[in-house]
């Protein structure tokens, strides 16, 4: 039986998270805090941070996010075009933890002087496997949470960034 990396993933974010909500200086310790990787090397905070959540309702809306999209990606797409389990499995990890390390880049960039600021979450790691999904499958539908009017992937992204930048 071979145990796919998009479980791994969500099991282990899942998992650590609630470790974090039960111990608060352990979340402390490893979310990002862009001073802290300048000013005290503190460089596993790039990363680990991904594994962190604010509160269960971050958790569960990034992991949703995460199983519906990141499946149908890896499935269909990377499952399809690669034609090879570990193959398949290795990108789809890369696109995720590249993207949340990417992620982090623009707000180390703003605040490497700044000792208040503080991030955490999947978000950036998500946001490059939907970004994927969509450059992958601009046609496909997706709905908004508690919005049941299908929108198409091409139109959603856009939507998407700028409801970020906002």
């Amino acid at each position: 039986m071979q145990i796919d990396i998009l479980f791994i993933i969500i099991a282990v974010t899942v998992i650590i998270s609630i470790q974090g909500f039960n111990r608060p200086e352990l979340m402390y310790r490893y979310m990002f805090i862009p001073y802290g990787c300048k000013h005290h090397r503190e460089k596993i905070r790039f990363i680990s941070h991904i594994f962190f959540h604010a509160d269960y309702a971050h958790l569960i809306f990034n992991m949703f996010t995460l199983y519906f999209l990141g499946g149908y990606l890896l499935r269909y797409a990377f499952m399809y075009y690669y034609q090879d389990f570990f193959l398949a499995q290795f990108q789809f990890l890369s696109l995720y933890l590249l993207g949340g390390l990417f992620a982090t880049l623009l707000p180390y960039v703003k605040n490497q002087d700044n000792p208040n600021y503080r991030a955490l979450g999947a978000s950036g790691a998500v946001s490059a496997v939907v970004f994927a999904a969509i450059l992958w499958f601009p046609g496909m539908e997706l709905q908004i949470m508690f919005i049941p009017i299908p929108i198409p992937a091409y139109i959603f992204g856009p939507l998407y960034l700028l409801y970020e930048y906002y």
